[in-house]
């Protein structure tokens, strides 16, 4: 079945959408050592420019979606991409750390109206026989953020300054917003109301449970600011979940976890993405501080890590039709969690960076396969109608899971290292690498209760939630 000039445009232009948010989350990571000198920033503080923005990104994915489903998917995108593009702008004009941090939170509210409502409009405009393959390709192009955010940020630093890597956003967005109103059908889904109980639940949740994993090793795990945090966390969480199975408009459709490849395959995408953004976090700044390449050098040096999600994704979104999410998923994952094992085994000021190009395109095999086979297992277990809740859940989740991925092994490598010597970095960085191998392998012991996968052509839309 040939694709349509219309469906061209759609995958074309919602991929890009999608590119660029990608690139913020990543292009950070080769210019994350330039911003805490300039910046006079400690570990603890550096992350938090990369989790303002993952935080208000995960909390309001699924405001994105609802606001998609009921003022039409085209016109919040395009709402999105122009606050986004917007944030960025204060972002290089960031005069602190302070304000920084408050413009990434913003930039992540703009990437929250993009990116489920994006794919919402993707899965709307291919029937379930070529929507793999079409999410294949967005994975693809998607992917070029993992290969070209590190080496842009990387190339951005060492020629000018880290603030450009957020003035570039503008020109790519005066691009998207006059080609999206000329060239994307309108079109909505299920029409319901923003939760604003539940966004504040699940924020207050999120936030809890980061403070307190970053402020664990500093304040002390067992001080009444962690203890508070994490009890917030718990429960924000209980309340979350006890409210969204009641009220009649529902941030995250509970009922949707009734459908076993729905549920394992949030869970399994909250640990990808959490393994994938550890790996994101550390890689860059152990080639800089403990090899001592410059930040262009540290994201060339990414590239056989990065690269791979650009070659392998499509191949595997066409296999998920043949073969079924489970082995994809579950191979997948198990060869991200030998790659970093490896990693984590080895690291230390010795460790020469050709000993790391094999563990890097291992897992970068392993989770080509893995995400959009992860992505196939929850679309495809919904309606046709509830593919925009279901895919700002997915998003929700595996947002949340690049935070945690990223607080986790952060306060692992706060108790085991430091920044004062490549050796404290190593060491560090062997026991958060190694945290991260362990959240991909737990995701593919989950990966193991997805459903046995016929393929897509022979489902229908139709076909009942709870009978999937």
């Amino acid at each position: 079945m040939r694709t349509t000039t219309g469906q061209r445009w759609v995958l074309a232009l919602t991929s890009v959408a999608a590119l660029m948010i990608m690139l913020d989350a990543l292009v950070v990571t080769t210019a994350l050592h330039a911003i805490q000198l300039d910046l006079r920033a400690s570990l603890a503080e550096l992350e938090w420019t990369v989790n303002a923005y993952t935080l208000s990104f995960a909390v309001l994915l699924m405001a994105g979606a609802a606001l998609g489903e009921r003022y039409g998917r085209r016109r919040v995108l395009v709402a999105g991409v122009l606050l986004f593009s917007a944030a960025s702008a204060a972002c290089a004009s960031a005069p602190n750390l302070g304000w920084l941090v408050a413009a990434r939170a913003v930039q992540g509210a703009g990437s929250a109206a993009v990116m489920p409502v994006g794919m919402a409009l993707l899965s709307a405009a291919f029937p379930p026989a070529q929507r793999t393959r079409a999410l294949g390709l967005f994975a693809a192009v998607t992917g070029l953020a993992t290969l070209g955010g590190p080496l842009l940020g990387g190339a951005v630093v060492e020629g000018s300054t880290w603030q450009w890597i957020f003035w570039l956003n503008l020109p790519i967005a005066a691009l998207l917003v006059p080609l999206m109103l000329a060239r994307l059908p309108e079109s909505r889904g299920e029409a319901r109301g923003l939760d604003h109980l539940g966004i504040g639940l699940a924020c207050a949740a999120a936030l809890g449970s980061v403070w307190g994993l970053l402020r664990g090793d500093e304040a002390g795990w067992g001080s009444g600011e962690v203890v508070a945090a994490f009890l917030l966390a718990a429960i924000a969480l209980v309340a979350f979940v006890r409210w969204e199975l009641r009220t009649a408009a529902p941030l995250i459709p509970m009922r949707l976890f009734a459908a076993r490849g729905f549920s394992v395959g949030n869970a399994v995408g909250f640990l990808l993405f959490g393994s994938i953004f550890s790996g994101a976090f550390f890689f860059a700044q152990f080639l800089q501080t403990v090899q001592h390449h410059g930040p262009l050098g540290a994201g060339v040096r990414l590239a056989p890590w990065t690269i791979t999600l650009f070659l392998v994704a499509p191949v595997a979104g066409k296999q998920v039709n043949r073969f079924g999410e489970r082995p994809l998923v579950v191979v997948g994952l198990l060869m991200q969690a030998a790659g970093y094992g490896w990693l984590a085994l080895t690291a230390g000021p010795q460790l020469s960076y050709p000993a790391m190009v094999a563990p890097f395109v291992l897992c970068g095999v392993g989770v080509s396969m893995a995400i959009p086979a992860a992505q196939s297992a929850v679309l495809r277990s919904v309606p046709l109608a509830a593919v925009g809740a279901a895919s700002g859940t997915f998003n929700t989740l595996r947002q949340l899971g690049s935070t945690f991925g990223i607080a986790l092994p952060a306060a692992v490598f706060a108790k085991f290292g430091g920044l004062g010597s490549a050796a404290a970095f190593s060491a560090g960085f062997a026991a958060a690498i190694g945290t991260a191998a362990l959240l991909a392998l737990i995701g593919a012991a989950l990966g193991l209760l997805l459903p046995a996968g016929a393929p897509v052509a022979a489902r229908s839309d139709a076909q009942p939630v709870a009978a999937r």
